[in-house]
């Protein structure tokens, strides 16, 4: 009798001891969906988190755009920095670039002009009139103003990687001092108002007050920027760095318009767009006296600027020939 309750006691015990873990297996795999679930709602607080926190940060630099570099704010004029000390050199995203106008053709280079013997602190596109012009990048709209022996209707935006850009000879504005924009929002129409020979958009980068030839920064024909970063470097001076011209430094003289380069990829980008040449349409001239004057064909002509033969032109138009 003993013996038999003996048997069944260790048994009993060996039972408990056989079930035990598989009753923890059970517990973890009960547990183990409910760690799943709490890891994946951990994570996800975090990553809303850290939007949060990049939201409020492109706020604060939208609201008060690259304050580490401009002393204050003036809405009064466009160039007040003449007696900012520059930086030794800083870096400009370009990231983010939104071209400010469809067209491709660049018909006035930075630089000096002969014809007006003034320094053109900027680049002119060509634009029809009524084009949308847009907002290069991110940033807020510190200048909204009409100056008749000028820029006309102009827009200056301030951006967060540290450049102004300058519209000029609007038709109509189509933002307001103050307004925080994204990249590629409208800004304005194209027009010819001010000193203005004929509809452009004439557009120009600063730092700090410091003109930089847009073409440093931008590839108007390939409606792209030349890197991702530009590396401004004192006065004229800077190094492009990213994805195109890396490394390759480019200077501009403020009395004679020239960009030297040690780049190949600059030299033969410079080569290529000597071929493109455009005219501007005067008073009475046709598709038919345009082609001969230029000695090519007129069908060819209508063919590089999307014509028909029979197609008007307008005083001012500007057309492509080669």
């Amino acid at each position: 009798m003993i013996l038999n309750i003996i048997k069944k006691t260790s048994a009993a015990f060996l039972l408990m001891a056989l079930a035990t873990p598989a009753m923890g297996q059970d517990l973890i795999a009960r547990q183990a969906p409910i760690d799943k679930k709490m890891r994946a709602v951990d994570s996800i607080a975090i990553q809303r988190l850290f939007q949060q926190e990049q939201i409020q940060q492109q706020f604060e630099d939208l609201e008060d755009p690259a304050a580490e570099l401009y002393p204050d704010w003036e809405d009064s004029g466009i160039n007040l920095y003449g007696n900012v000390q520059l930086p030794k050199d800083y870096q400009i995203d370009l990231r983010g670039f939104c071209m400010p106008t469809s067209n491709r053709i660049v018909t006035s280079n930075y630089g000096y002009r002969k014809r007006f013997r003034r320094q053109h602190k900027g680049i002119d596109i060509n634009a029809y009139p009524g084009d949308t012009i847009r907002a290069a990048f991110d940033g807020k709209v510190r200048v909204v103003d009409f100056q008749a022996g000028g820029y006309g209707n102009v827009v200056v935006i301030r951006h967060p990687n540290g450049l102004e850009t300058v519209y000029g000879h609007l038709s109509r504005h189509l933002t307001k001092q103050g307004a925080t924009l994204k990249a590629g929002d409208p800004i304005g129409l194209a027009g010819s108002t001010g000193r203005s020979t004929g509809t452009h958009l004439h557009f120009e980068t600063r730092l700090l007050g410091e003109y930089i030839d847009p073409a440093k920064l931008f590839d108007f024909a390939a409606q792209d920027v030349t890197g991702d970063f530009y590396v401004f470097k004192g006065r004229g001076r800077g190094t492009v760095m990213g994805k195109h011209e890396a490394g390759s430094e480019v200077a501009v003289n403020e009395e004679v318009s020239y960009i030297s380069s040690e780049s190949e990829a600059a030299k033969a980008q410079a080569q290529k767009d000597t071929r493109v040449r455009i005219h501007k349409v005067k008073k009475g001239e046709t598709l038919y006296s345009i082609a001969r004057k230029h000695g090519i064909n007129l069908k060819a002509l209508c063919r590089m600027n999307g014509l028909k033969t029979n197609s008007k032109v307008r005083v001012g138009q500007i057309l492509k020939y080669s």
